[in-house]
């Protein structure tokens, strides 16, 4: 069993990673200490061929992953996770902040709307959006962003939003859109984009 208790994103999901790498376990269980590593974790092993079950365990959640072991492993994680080939027109935008600039929260909130209303005249060159900090807070429950992130993930644009940002401001639960990620799928995100835009 893996115990994960404690450890930081990404490493629930890494220490799983190695340990499927290193011996190809049909079966895995791992301990992790809150909701995002659960759902990291969980997302993971699926895209690795595993059923899994996610059990409360006290203040904890046990992770029981199973695969046939006649059955191959998946050559590639799915379509839609983050193993995609690098593309020359894919970009990425990692949104830090839930305000556009410094100086005016208001104006800058109102920016930030703006500029992600007109994020679809990219066309298909917008491949993903990952939400970090503060970024977070664009895709929960009442965002006056929320209703333009639904119509581009609508529209095929792929969105992260960071697990343990969403656990450090208390909105797990209120995400509306995109996929809880963790540190190791945005670096790889990263690596996959042909141009990254910060903002």
């Amino acid at each position: 069993m893996l115990d994960c208790r404690g450890l930081a994103c990404p490493q629930p999901v890494i220490r799983a990673k190695e340990l499927i790498e290193r011996t190809g376990a049909p079966s895995v269980e791992a301990l992790v200490d809150n909701q995002a590593a659960a759902i990291n974790v969980s997302r993971f092993l699926e895209s690795r061929g595993y059923d899994v079950q996610v059990t409360p365990n006290g203040a904890d959640y046990l992770i029981s992953a199973r695969r046939d072991p006649e059955a191959a492993a998946p050559a590639q994680p799915a379509p839609d996770s983050l193993a995609c080939a690098p593309g020359p027109t894919r970009h990425l935008v990692l949104v830090r902040s839930d305000t556009f600039g410094r100086g005016d929260d208001a104006l800058g909130a109102g920016l930030m709307k703006n500029f992600l209303l007109t994020l679809k005249e990219m066309g298909p060159e917008l491949w993903r959006l990952v939400f970090v900090n503060a970024g977070v807070k664009l895709c929960v429950t009442g965002a006056p962003t929320l209703e333009c992130l639904l119509e581009l993930e609508a529209a095929g644009v792929s969105i992260l939003v960071c697990g343990t940002c969403l656990n450090h401001f208390g909105l797990l639960e209120q995400k509306m859109v995109g996929q809880t990620t963790n540190m190791l799928d945005i670096v790889t995100s990263m690596q996959a984009a042909a141009k990254v835009v910060t903002v």
